[in-house]
């Protein structure tokens, strides 16, 4: 399994991070790498809403549920089906609040389909490109809510 781990320093409150990040359809409004991010059934937010994510690549997509959900202090996504070569995956934010700043972290963990040929493209270009997409989606997040 592997696992990636990124943070962010925000200067906004708590409650406005919090908002984007738990809201399914707000993702394309602060991940450039994301075309569309579409609300699977009638809940927006909280345990077990569910999204359908469209890539800006036009051909990936991935579906995903929310399976932590507690407000300002932890929040987890669970994948639930893909297009990328990956089986499981799990992206969990924790967010560490000082002098009006909020750090916020992800972790992420993920598995790659495909046994050894799986771990040696995870080694050779998953990582590196799955790992860039987290930076840019954490610089959206924050120029999103500091400027939003």
């Amino acid at each position: 399994m592997t696992i990636l781990t990124n943070e962010v320093t925000i200067h906004a409150p708590i409650e406005k991070i919090w908002k984007a990040l738990t809201n399914v359809e707000a993702l394309e409004l602060y991940d450039p790498t994301v075309r569309k991010s579409t609300a699977i059934g009638s809940e927006k937010s909280g345990p077990g809403a569910k999204r359908r994510v469209e890539m800006m690549d036009g051909k990936n997509w991935f579906e995903e549920k929310v399976t932590i959900f507690k407000p300002n202090e932890a929040l987890s996504y669970e994948l639930t089906a893909c297009s990328f070569p990956v089986e499981r995956l799990n992206h969990r934010y924790s967010f560490e609040i000082s002098d009006g700043r909020v750090k916020v972290k992800q972790v992420m963990q993920y598995q790659v389909k495909f046994g050894l040929f799986g771990k040696l493209l995870d080694t050779l270009m998953i990582r590196k490109q799955s790992d860039k997409g987290i930076k840019k989606f954490m610089a959206g997040l924050k120029s999103y809510v500091e400027k939003g």
